[in-house]
Formats: structure tokens, C-alpha cells, sequence
């Protein structure tokens, strides 16, 4: 019979005469690691682990061997058991759990059943390994779990995907739908893409993950049922989440009951905290401490750092404080209380502090605690304080040393939700509503700011723009437009989060509808239509309702836009004209041209020409009359399409001309390079294709120049379109594929389901059905969740060449 890796450890330490303690210091390990490995729990340790075992067990080559040797046949064991081979990480592999804590105490038993929960496969086979870590709050349910997911680590080569589930705050938690979401984007799925029912995104999830080995960890949920969509269907992958409420009711799981640490335990964190030596000189000062604390791992950690932070005071002189009832809330020790406690301890050691730093440091507590994002940036932190970035910083780093502020990355901290929520009482206390909201309109300003910025270097011409307020004090730097929308995206949940505070907030509600305006370059760059429908709505109600007239009328122009981007055209034309009567109640005329040519554009997709060409008319007088070049110029497009579909060539190129010469002087590449591909669209759809090519390939050199990757894809889709028309299957085909790997790697599905379905006619008239069949149905999956008319129309092409049909494309044809 063979000797398991962990008995022979077991029998090398015994003969060396060393603990599990002294072979862990030898080793580098923690004394944990030794433990697990000899009992088996951990039965993948990794090379460089054995090598240090070796090495402090002084082991000659031979015995070397052997250990190698056992080692790999645990390894070869774990795989029979799971049915899935083990391979070495990757550079792709996700890592995302946080860093254990390197003075993580106690728990052993704990520890044990998570990690044996986790990777023994051979107890249950075929089944997801499932674990739940609840308790009260601060009794150390993250820290556990992450612990323990560092330790089952090995036995996880896809990786480990962490998500906050936000339970019990800040704000609303995540609801099943938007966790969803987050886990497929962490699993490198557009978000774009993902379903908007919870079932049909779960679908898609446990797909991702079937066949895949990962460790999930879903923290601080709220009940079971925020967690049961998120669960994997395939064995494989491994599941622990935590949650200060009890979670029996989750099926399948392995419940994991978290109880205050024991005095034991909690003076050893103490101690590993504040000092060995100092504790060991006043351990029954430090007991006392482990009783006043309620045992409580947060609670003892952050008096802990204070006591670190003051190497000269007696811990008796701590017992001494926290034993003034004046100094400690009801209940100490219990709930949220003695956390509670325990924080204003830290924070009123700031107050007391000689040092000015540390005085500002605890009054900024109340403040940074107000918002709901999901962390701070210094920037935002600043806006709060009503400070400079640097003056932000040095209070944020401050914080940080003292446990009351977790600094997650360079310029990026978070609360943690027990120290916000004792931050938002303290506001409540000492801070008027008034300088609450103050600081919260700070946040939004600088939202706004940003937002407008980015609208400015996306859409220069917009007449939105004139609706900017005056700007936040201190705006970043974004000289570009990739840099303004890379920096919303990175803000992109705090800005929602703030959104929909102020739209809360009866104070703060006068925010709301500008925001939503702002955002109009952002989402239109980015084809975020469900969050620009979402947000557009909100904007538009709350200034409807505040009396803000223009705001509202814009708002019901733009969210018209999804719709149309969808195909959904009747209700996009109600919007339209809602909108122009808004315009029409404040004589707003530029507000009217500009609805004009989107109802000569929509009633044009329609089929209604004569109807489209009435408002486009009507969109150019207005725009001559009030002299706005822009509208002018989107009139003239409109016009000459117009024109073009009514067989009117020569009053159509007259007007396209007049509308290209407007953006040449107005100097905005992008629009120009939109009006060449509009112009291309209009002579392809009336099958002038030489007329077509010639004004596609315009837009495309425009837009190199501008590197707009997802609009240049769209200009390759018409140019091959434009090929395919004339026969021309090799230039067709090139432009096709070129197009695809760009919206590809630029994550555009939309894009890329459509030109897959250009790539399957072109398939079809080179008589290869079943490859053109094959494209028209990766086509309808990619489109599904986007976009319904496109994906009829890769579903139709299905179904007319069942019989076996020739694809015969015209010359006026369009996808």
C-alpha cells in the first residue's frame, strides 16, 4: 500500500523532532499549510512548497524523490476523482480573490471543513462543491472564506472569480441580474451581450462555466435567493458565499456557522496586531481586551492597530477606555454594537491626536461615508472634503493605517460596509442635511463635469452642450476623448450609484436630468442602449417634474434612440414627437429641427418617403432660419437619401454635397466621416454602387484617421455589402473579415453578428450553403440578446435556403 504524501510529511517532521509550528518557520509556511497538508486536506501542493519542505527537513536526494513522487500521485488522484485534468495557471487565469490576511487567526476547524468542502470531490461526485460562511456582522465571514479559497487555490486551474453581492449595503444590493452580469464580464463576456432575464443570463453563466474548474466566491449576500441564479449547473467549479443571515434554505450546501473568536484566539491576534511582547507583558490587560471587544475579529483588529499606532500606552490604559460607558454604545460586544464601539474608538484617537492630520482624518469619515458607489477615488474623495486630490490623499492614506479604509489599488479606497454605516450615523449626528447634500452635489458636479467633457470630445457639434451648468472646480485631465470615456468607465458604477442617490434625495434631485443629458456621448459611443433607456427615463421624469422644460424635451429626444437601435420604430417615433411638442411648448426652434430630421429618419425606416422627405424639409427651414449649420447639415443627409430612394440623382448628390462641405468647415472629422458612410448607405441601397464605394472609402480613411474602430467596422460592413452587390466575392470577403476581427476585439456583438450575416450571403452566392448556414446561425446567437430584427433576418436567410436555393444578392441590396 502507498504512503499518501501527507503521512510521509507527517513521519519526516517526527523524525527531524520538529512541531508543525518549527517545520513551518523552517519552511517559509504558516503553520495552517503544515497542518492541512499532513491530514490530506490539501492534497495539490505546489512545486516550490515541496521543495521548501524539503529543503527544511533536510532530505537527501532519494528522499527527495519519494517525496516528489508521493506528491504527484495525490495530485494524479485528485484528477481521477474530479474527472477533469489539472493544468498549470496561465497568464489568462483569473485571479481576482482578495489577499488573505497574513495574521489571520484561529479557525482551524473551519478552515478545514471549507478547504475539504472545496476539494474532495470523491465524497459527492458529480455534484458542485458548495459552502456557505455566516455570522454576525465583524465576526470575520470574508476573511475566512478567503482564507480558505487561497488555500484550495491549486485545485482551481481556471482560477478564482470574487463578487461582492452587497447584502447589507452601501446601497441597494445586487440584484440577481446585475451580479450576473458582473461574473460574465469577469469571465470575459460583453455586457452588452448578456440577456436581460435573470434565467436566460443564469443560462449563459453556468454555460461559461461548464467544463471549467473555478472557485467562486459570492460575499455578503442577503438571502438565498440573490445567490441561487449565481450557482454553477456542471461539477467542476466550487462555490463559497457569506452572509450575515443564515442561509439553510441554499440546497446542496455545506453551512458554515461563524461564532466570535474564543479569548484565546483574540488575545493571539492581539498580539500578532499590537506586539508579542507587549501583550505578553500585560496579558491580563489583553484578555480583558478580548472580552470588551466581544471577540469580535474586526473589533479586535482595529484596537489592535490604534494600540500599534501608540507603542508607549499600556494596554491597561485601552482596557481603561473602552471600560467608560461614556466612551462605548449599549451593548458592547454584541452585533453591531461593539463594532460600532470599537470604530469610534479608532476615530475619536484621531480626534484627540495632536496631529492635525489626524484630526482631519476623523472628521472626514462622516463625509466619505456618504455616497454609494462601491469605493472612493481620490478625486471623488476630494469633492467630498471640499479639498485639493493631495490633501484627499494624505487623509485617505491616514485612515488606511488605521484599518478604517481599505486601499484596494493606487488611488482607489473602500469602506467597509460596518465602518460606512457607523460613518453615516456620525454624518447624521454632526453634520446639518444640508452639508450632506452639499458634499454629495460636490460628487455629482464632478459626474456631470466629466460626462459634458466627454459629450465634448465625442460630439463637438451637439446641441445638447449649450444645456452644460458650470463645471466642477477641479475636472481631470482628459484631452482625448478614449481617456474621457476609459475614465466614466472606470467611475462607471459610482456615477450610477450617485445617480440614483440624488434621485432619492429631495435635495439632490435637481441633478438628476443634466446628468442623464450629459451622459449622451458616453452611451452613444459605447451602444449602452438598456442603460441609456434606464437612465434617460429617470432624467426625463424628474424634469418633467421640476419644471426644467429643455432638459425634459432633450431627454424625450434620446430616448427615442434605443429604440431605433433596436428596430423598435413606432415606439421611437412616439418619443420623437412627444418631443417636438415639448420643443414646440417652450419655442425652442433648434429643439424642433433637430426632432425634425429624427422623424424624417425614422418615418424613412418606415418605408414612408414622402412623410420622411415633409420633416426633412421642415428640419432644414427651421435650421436655416435659426443658422445652425449642424441641423443643416443633418438635413441635407436626411434629404438626399431621400432623394436617392426616390431615383432623384442629381438633386440627391446637390445635397449631399452641401451637407459634406458644412462638416469640411466646421472642421469635425467625426461627423464628416459619418456623412460620407451615410451617403455610401443611400447609393448602395439605390444601387449606384461606384457612387457608394467612393464615399465608403472616405468615411473609412476618416476614420483611421480618427481610430474609431467601432465605426470603421460598420464602414467595412457596407463596403463588403457594396462587393457582394457587384459580384466581387474576394474583395467582398475581404472587407467582411476585416470588419469581423475589428468588432471583435473591440467586444462590438452587434457588429459582429452582422457581419456574419454579410459573410454568409457571401457563402451562398458562392454556392456553399452549408457554410453560409453555418454563419447565419452564429449570427442569430450573437444577435439574440441585441437585437431581435437582426436576428429574424439571420433566422429568415435560414429559411429561404432550406430548399437549397442560390443566394442571389441585387445591386441596390442591403443587410
Amino acid at each position: 500500500m502507498s504512503v499518501s504524501f501527507g503521512e510521509l510529511l507527517r513521519s519526516h517532521r517526527r523524525s527531524a523532532g520538529l512541531t508543525q509550528a518549527g517545520l513551518a518557520e523552517l519552511a517559509n509556511l504558516s503553520e495552517q499549510a503544515i497542518s492541512l497538508l499532513e491530514r490530506g486536506t490539501r492534497r495539490r501542493p505546489r512545486t516550490e512548497t515541496i521543495q521548501a519542505l524539503a529543503d527544511a527537513l533536510g532530505l537527501d536526494d532519494h528522499a527527495v524523490s519519494l517525496f516528489t513522487r508521493a506528491a504527484q500521485a495525490g495530485r494524479k488522484t485528485l484528477e481521477r476523482a474530479s474527472g477533469a485534468s489539472i493544468q498549470a495557471p496561465s497568464s489568462g487565469v483569473i485571479r481576482q480573490l482578495p489577499p488573505a490576511l497574513s495574521d489571520f487567526t484561529g479557525r482551524g476547524r473551519e478552515v478545514d471543513l471549507l478547504v475539504r468542502t472545496l476539494t474532495v470531490v470523491d465524497e459527492r461526485p458529480g455534484t458542485v462543491q458548495m459552502a456557505a460562511v455566516t455570522g454576525m456582522g465583524g465576526v470575520g465571514k470574508t476573511s475566512l472564506a478567503v482564507y480558505a479559497a487561497h488555500l484550495a487555490a491549486d485545485n482551481f486551474p481556471d482560477g478564482q472569480i470574487y463578487l461582492d453581492l452587497r447584502g447589507y449595503g452601501p446601497g441597494a444590493p445586487l440584484r440577481p441580474g446585475e451580479a450576473l452580469i458582473q461574473l460574465l464580464r469577469s469571465l470575459g463576456v460583453d455586457d452588452r451581450t448578456v440577456p436581460e432575464g435573470t434565467n436566460e443570463a443564469a443560462a449563459v453563466y453556468r454555460s461559461h462555466l461548464a467544463g471549467r474548474r473555478l472557485l467562486i466566491l459570492l460575499d455578503n449576500a442577503n438571502r438565498a435567493g440573490q445567490v441561487i441564479p449565481l450557482l454553477p449547473g456542471a461539477p467542476g467549479s466550487a462555490v463559497i458565499v457569506t452572509s450575515r443571515r443564515a442561509l439553510t434554505t441554499l440546497p446542496g450546501f455545506r453551512q458554515v456557522s461563524l461564532s466570535p473568536l474564543s479569548d484565546a484566539d483574540s488575545v493571539e491576534l492581539l498580539s500578532k496586531i499590537a506586539g508579542d511582547a507587549r501583550v505578553a507583558a500585560e496579558g491580563a490587560a489583553a484578555r480583558s481586551i478580548a472580552e470588551l471587544t466581544g471577540r469580535l475579529p474586526l473589533a479586535v483588529r482595529l484596537i489592535g492597530a490604534r494600540l500599534a499606532a501608540r507603542p508607549t500606552w499600556p494596554i491597561e490604559h485601552m482596557v481603561g477606555q473602552l471600560q467608560d460607558e461614556h466612551r462605548r454604545l449599549d451593548e458592547f460586544g454584541t452585533g453591531e454594537s461593539g463594532v460600532r464601539a470599537n470604530i469610534a474608538g479608532s476615530v475619536e484617537f484621531l480626534a484627540g491626536s495632536d496631529e492635525d492630520l489626524d484630526i482631519r482624518a476623523a472628521a472626514a469619515l462622516e463625509l466619505l461615508g456618504l455616497p454609494n458607489g462601491s469605493d472612493l477615488t481620490t478625486i471623488t474623495a476630494a469633492q467630498l472634503l471640499d479639498s485639493s486630490e493631495a490633501a484627499a490623499e494624505r487623509v485617505l492614506e491616514r485612515l488606511v493605517d488605521l484599518n478604517l479604509l481599505e486601499s484596494v489599488a493606487p488611488g482607489r479606497y473602500r469602506l467597509h460596509d460596518l465602518i460606512r454605516a457607523y460613518a453615516r450615523e456620525r454624518a447624521s449626528q454632526h453634520l446639518s442635511e444640508g452639508a450632506r447634500e452639499d458634499a454629495l452635489a460636490r460628487v455629482l458636479k464632478l459626474y456631470t463635469g466629466v460626462a459634458w467633457r466627454c459629450q465634448e470630445l465625442t460630439h463637438p457639434d451637439s446641441r445638447r452642450l449649450a444645456m452644460a451648468g458650470k463645471p466642477s472646480r477641479s475636472l481631470p485631465a482628459l484631452p482625448e476623448a478614449s481617456i474621457a470615456l476609459t475614465w466614466l468607465d472606470n467611475e462607471r458604477s459610482n456615477l450610477l450609484g450617485a445617480f440614483h442617490q440624488a434621485r432619492r434625495s429631495p435635495g439632490l434631485r435637481g441633478y438628476v436630468p443634466e446628468l442623464a443629458l450629459a451622459l449622451f456621448g458616453y452611451f452613444i459611443v459605447n451602444l449602452r442602449w438598456s442603460e441609456m433607456r434606464a437612465i434617460d427615463q429617470v432624467g426625463r421624469e424628474v424634469a418633467a417634474e421640476l419644471g426644467y422644460h429643455r432638459l425634459a424635451a432633450w431627454l424625450e429626444h434620446d430616448l427615442a434612440i434605443p429604440d431605433v437601435e433596436r428596430g423598435d420604430l413606432g415606439p421611437s417615433q412616439a418619443h420623437f414627437l412627444r418631443s417636438l411638442e415639448l420643443f414646440q411648448a417652450i419655442s425652442d426652434l433648434a429643439g424642433q429641427a433637430r426632432c425634425c430630421t429624427s422623424l424624417s429618419h425614422v418615418t424613412e425606416l418606415m418605408g414612408r418617403l414622402d412623410e420622411a422627405v415633409e420633416w426633412g424639409e421642415r428640419a432644414l427651414a427651421l435650421s436655416l432660419r435659426i443658422g445652425d449649420q449642424s441641423v443643416e447639415g443633418i438635413s441635407y443627409m436626411a434629404l438626399g437619401t431621400l432623394h436617392v430612394r426616390r431615383g432623384e440623382h442629381e438633386m440627391a448628390e446637390q445635397r449631399f454635397d452641401l451637407s459634406i462641405a458644412l462638416a469640411e468647415k466646421a472642421g469635425n472629422l467625426r461627423s464628416l466621416s459619418r456623412r460620407y458612410q451615410y451617403v455610401g448607405q443611400a447609393y448602395l441601397r439605390g444601387g449606384l454602387n461606384a457612387l457608394a464605394e467612393q464615399a465608403l472609402l472616405k468615411s473609412l480613411e476618416v476614420l483611421v484617421e480618427l481610430d474609431d474602430q467601432n465605426a470603421a467596422a460598420e464602414t467595412l460592413q457596407h463596403l463588403a455589402t457594396n462587393h457582394l452587390a457587384v459580384g466581387d466575392h474576394t474583395a467582398a470577403t475581404e472587407r467582411a473579415q476585416a470588419g469581423l476581427q475589428v468588432a471583435r476585439t473591440n467586444g462590438n456583438k452587434l457588429r459582429e453578428g452582422r457581419l456574419l450575416i454579410v459573410l454568409g450571403k457571401i457563402r451562398a452566392a458562392k454556392d456553399d450553403l452549408p457554410a453560409a448556414r453555418s454563419l447565419w446561425q452564429q449570427a442569430a446567437d450573437v444577435l439574440r440578446p441585441l437585437s431581435p430584427n437582426d436576428e429574424a433576418a439571420a433566422l429568415q436567410l435560414l429559411t429561404d435556403h432550406e430548399d437549397g436555393r442560390r443566394y442571389k444578392p441585387s445591386a441596390s441590396a442591403e443587410n
